[in-house]
């Protein structure tokens, strides 16, 4: 038996839907399998190397394939749930997810498995979206600050563990498992979500926007290609410059037919909306600073401080531990209902860079100087994040709830890839700067070194760099605060008269 239609023009029921707790643990387990699947690939590279012959370009689009499609798809995916029902959209996302990891975990070329995690990435790109966009239709507004939280802190739990999962696998099983243990997953939330998740979408039915999906989907994949090939073939380089300028002329051009046509998939008009802007501006700029400190702080656990790379997840694990007490506690949403969301989120982003400064100035206490960086920036990510993925979707109509959502995810996209991509050019630079004959890499340089003394003078030459970047991140992330908190109270003031 089917569940009824709910429509989005009506206002939710003063509980909510009856078995709205159940249907966000469904969610929750949907969205943690594609957001593992972020990261688990990065622990098989040495396997996939032996068994499958794969060079580093094969290797490199084996990961960068699915987080290329999923993110160049988000918004399409997003509209898609609106008009044809986030429902049908979160069953076909995974369906899709689960036939590609089946294909990739039976793969015996290079080429099957990267075809097989583009599939993952759409199936991706459909439970990022419609995941966020159901939690927001069955719970109450009362309610909805806590489920996004639960939501962001399943996200972040992903990210987390995930070379912890694919360690753990790796070490009982062969390479394919850790796409194989996605098909139960996907197998019970199809049977669950037939089951208990109503229905939605935008009732007016508007036309489809084919060619505003097209160029959005073009100009954020080159987008994010261009930050991708960055680091490694030079920001001048041809191949970069080329997809860079791909991306700003149909980005440009999708802007503009979006702010001409009678049914555009992203409304222009949204970012009239102060609350919209700010949540958007803190959001880049939080995912910008947070994701590049944490690239380059996995590779000082590993190099200078010499863990190996399941030691090094472990010691990464307090931050999303942090994160994940906060928000299923309630904690975080209790903290920025009493704060308001203008200041829960400038609070949540003073800690965080708060615990960026910690991890760059206390790098000559070893790990402890780093453990509480990253208590401080799980505590700050757990208050600030909700809060922000809230007042974007409370900002824009319920009806385009997977826009909404399409959007938050690919602002988390961009400014993931930006942050790895500018604040690894910072390090590498300072880097450069003090050891001038340095190879490409830090392991270029430890391997190369001659004596004990070179190689101490390349690992703190690593560690300044390391604290520059991290203070870059730790600015990006308060202006980021100050300019979203400004944005938002004055939205409120606005509103108030």
């Amino acid at each position: 038996m089917t569940a009824p239609t709910t429509a989005d023009t009506s206002p939710p029921t003063a509980q909510g839907h009856p078995q709205r707790w159940l249907i966000l643990g469904v969610l929750s387990l949907a969205l943690l399998t594609v957001v593992l699947d972020n990261t688990v690939l990065n622990v098989a590279i040495p396997s996939l190397t032996e068994e499958l012959g794969a060079a580093t370009s094969d290797i490199q689009w084996m990961i960068n394939a699915y987080s290329l499609v999923q993110s160049g798809l988000l918004l399409t995916a997003g509209s898609a749930a609106d008009r044809y029902g986030r429902k049908k959209m979160l069953i076909a996302g995974l369906a899709l997810f689960g036939v590609g990891s089946l294909v990739a975990g039976l793969a015996d070329s290079t080429g099957q498995l990267i075809a097989a995690r583009a599939g993952m990435g759409i199936g991706g790109a459909l439970l990022m979206t419609t995941t966020l966009a159901v939690a927001m239709q069955i719970f109450t507004p009362e309610e909805q600050p806590k489920a996004i939280g639960i939501w962001a802190a399943v996200n972040a739990l992903g990210f987390a563990t995930g070379p912890l999962v694919g360690g753990f696998v790796l070490d009982h099983f062969w390479w394919g498992a850790i796409f194989m243990i996605n098909l139960p997953v996907a197998a019970l939330g199809v049977v669950a979500v037939a089951a208990l998740v109503p229905e939605s979408k935008d009732p007016r039915g508007d036309r489809p926007d084919l060619l505003g999906a097209l160029l959005s989907t073009i100009g954020m994949g080159s987008l994010v290609f261009a930050i991708i090939s960055g680091p490694e073939h030079g920001w001048t380089s041809g191949r970069v410059l080329a997809t860079a300028a791909v991306a700003a002329l149909v980005l440009a051009g999708f802007a503009y037919w979006e702010s001409r046509i009678p049914y555009p998939m992203l409304d222009m008009h949204f970012f009239r909306d102060r609350r919209f802007t700010g949540a958007v501006a803190g959001a880049v700029l939080i995912a910008f600073g947070m994701a590049g400190s944490l690239f380059l702080l996995t590779q000082y656990l590993q190099f200078v401080l010499g863990y190996d790379a399941m030691e090094a997840g472990l010691r990464m694990a307090p931050l999303a531990v942090t994160i994940v007490v906060l928000n299923f506690s309630g904690l975080a949403a209790k903290w920025a209902t009493r704060l308001g969301t203008p200041i829960a989120i400038l609070v949540g982003m003073i800690l965080t860079s708060g615990g960026l400064v910690s991890i760059a100035t206390l790098t000559e206490y070893g790990y402890p100087g780093t453990l509480l960086g990253l208590v401080l920036i799980g505590a700050g990510a757990a208050i600030a994040s909700p809060a922000m993925a809230y007042a974007i979707m409370s900002a824009i109509p319920p009806e385009k709830a997977g826009v909404g959502a399409g959007i938050n995810g690919t602002l988390a996209e961009f400014g993931n890839g930006l942050g790895v991509a500018v604040l690894g050019a910072v390090l590498n630079s300072r880097f450069a700067a003090l050891i001038p004959v340095a190879a490409s890499s830090l392991p270029a340089a430890l391997a190369a070194a001659g004596s004990e003394d070179e190689r101490d003078r390349i690992t703190e030459a690593f560690s300044s760099g390391l604290e520059t970047s991290q203070l870059v991140g730790a600015v990006a992330v308060l202006l980021g605060g100050v300019v979203a908190a400004v944005l938002l109270r004055r939205a409120e003031r606005v509103g108030a008269q």
